[in-house]
């Protein structure tokens, strides 16, 4: 089984780390609760409704965005458009005007430090800014909660320390996080709690500091080194 009773909840306004192997089953934990996967069993509670089995748009109406691995942008429009055309068709609370979308977009772009970039097409961006674009279209759907996933990957030590603040800036804004994440400096340093999972099953969750002394998850994930 891909997730075998894998059970969490996750407080309002918090980030949760969610780590694991290759395989563990993150990235489907997220294909399920974003609808892209419709669980065998089990529910999908938010905000105390059950969304259980929805399809991708009608999860996205009900308050929950994602970013992917891997780019998904078009190439020849602009960051600004990504934004904007999530504005005005994404999620519950739609701009009611091109003008309200662009106003508001342009705020994202400022929390996701892209605003001078607002202009450029996707096929001129590096990683960095294509993966920020990424987070402010999700942004633009005015979720409740976002699932990120693999942000950090290939990233320098700069642009991890500037995008673990960015995430920080958007909890604090009232966005609840989920972070699927394999560096493990920027899971425990900005995480309030975080989830194990090893071959689809939940091995360990509390704080960071709890989890990183669990000798089991230091078996099946993070070596001796973290054993301290």
């Amino acid at each position: 089984m891909a997730l075998n009773k894998v059970s969490f909840a996750l407080d309002e306004g918090k980030i949760m780390g969610l780590i694991g192997p290759n395989g563990s089953g993150k990235t489907t934990l997220f294909n399920v609760i974003a609808g892209a996967l419709s669980p065998t069993g089990g529910k999908v509670m938010l905000m105390g409704r059950d969304i259980t089995g929805f399809p991708p748009y009608r999860v996205s109406k009900a308050g929950i965005a994602r970013t992917f691995q891997l780019s998904k942008t078009f190439s020849t429009m602009s960051v600004l458009e990504h934004v904007v055309a999530a504005r005005l068709f994404g999620g519950s609370e739609r701009a009611r005007s091109r003008r309200q979308a662009v106003d508001e977009s342009t705020e994202i772009l400022s929390l996701t430090g892209l605003v001078k970039a607002k202009d450029a097409r996707m096929e001129t961006l590096g990683m960095v800014d294509r993966k920020r674009v990424e987070v402010a279209r999700a942004l633009g759907t005015k979720p409740r909660l976002l699932l990120l996933d693999e942000m950090m990957a290939g990233l320098n030590s700069k642009e991890i320390e500037e995008t673990m603040a960015m995430v920080v800036d958007i909890r604090d804004s009232g966005v609840t996080v989920i972070l699927v994440e394999h560096v493990m400096k920027a899971v425990m340093g900005i995480s309030d709690t975080v989830m194990v999972l090893s071959a689809g099953q939940k091995i360990a969750e509390g704080t960071p500091r709890e989890v990183t002394r669990n000798s089991h998850v230091v078996e099946a994930y993070l070596g001796e080194r973290y054993n301290s």
